[in-house]
């Protein structure tokens, strides 16, 4: 039995040993093979330049991120993917940021990516860049990807959607918490007419939305999706009453306001559970709610209700 037993230790020592070195020389080849340096990619982006990305942080706690490039319809550029990354860190580092509204210039949202920048990409074979910026995409999606970390940052978010949301555009409004859409204002998955399929996280988090059978007609279909529909699959929470740049604005954070009253790190709390509980395993979601319920136990919210000896109507 025991020598049984030790030679069945011993090969599962040997198999374990095995695979960390076969991922090992799997990352090293990895990066040999493909060439991936993360600042080298970067540089390459910096090349397509234009647009911005820009955050405003209000008293509220409510972030407004605007997607600014209107001359292409709020199209990504090179140098606005790097600053999006950035405005992501710097909204994960908010201590007292607890909303988010996503909005492009120009009374729209996003046509997806620069297609002068996917084209220069797409013709660079001879000098690796495409392959290296695929696989930097690559690499990024493994790590959830900036629109993923977007969606997983401890604010509640909102896209608002006023023109078109298209493409790489449509994906980024999944990332958001909600959805809302002014007057003739539509979302569209064209990936499938540019021999696509969405790549930053969009059909897994458009399938949790609206569920499979919708998401497979909307990517497959490609069809334009107005408020109406939108709101009846539920990929919309609301249509407002403005399609006016200002007014649209103003109406998303009266809407969003009343899911961020409170003290931010409650707030936070919030989505912090809810997030864990839609993509972690059951086992995992349940402890990251008892270490987040730890940190809002016996805090001054907390103490300051029971004083009040709140009553819920």
């Amino acid at each position: 039995f025991f020598p049984e037993m030790a030679a069945s230790l011993w090969k599962n020592l040997l198999q374990t040993t095995k695979e960390r070195i076969l991922q090992q020389r799997g990352a090293s080849l990895y990066i040999d093979a493909h060439g991936y340096e993360e600042e080298l990619i970067q540089k390459k982006l910096q090349q397509f330049a234009g647009g911005s990305i820009n955050l405003s942080k209000e008293d509220s706690g409510i972030g407004i991120l605007t997607l600014n490039n209107p001359k292409l319809m709020n199209a990504f550029t090179g140098t606005m993917m790097l600053e999006l990354q950035e405005r992501v860190t710097e909204l994960e580092n908010w201590k007292d940021g607890k909303g988010l509204i996503i909005h492009g210039a120009g009374n729209t949202f996003c046509s997806g990516s620069d297609l002068n920048a996917v084209k220069a990409i797409s013709n660079s074979q001879a000098n690796g860049l495409l392959e290296s910026f695929c696989n930097f995409w690559k690499t990024k999606s493994m790590n959830f990807g900036y629109k993923t970390l977007l969606c997983r940052l401890p604010l509640i978010s909102v896209a608002l959607v006023q023109g078109r949301a298209v493409g790489g555009g449509a994906e980024l409004t999944t990332a958001c918490d909600f959805r809302l859409m002014t007057p003739g204002s539509e979302i569209r998955f064209v990936h499938k007419h540019m021999g696509l399929v969405p790549g930053w996280g969009g059909a897994a988090r458009l399938v949790r939305i609206v569920g499979s059978g919708a998401a497979l007609r909307l990517l497959s279909g490609a069809a334009g999706v107005d408020p109406a529909r939108a709101l009846h699959l539920g990929l919309s929470e609301e249509m407002l009453s403005s399609s006016d740049e200002t007014e649209a604005l103003e109406e998303a954070r009266a809407w969003l306001s009343q899911y961020t009253e409170g003290p931010a790190n409650v707030i936070r709390a919030v989505k912090k559970v809810v997030t864990a509980g839609g993509e972690l395993p059951v086992e995992a979601a349940l402890r990251t709610e008892k270490d987040v319920f730890g940190t809002v136990w016996g805090g001054p919210a907390n103490l300051q209700a029971l004083v009040r000896r709140q009553r819920h109507k």
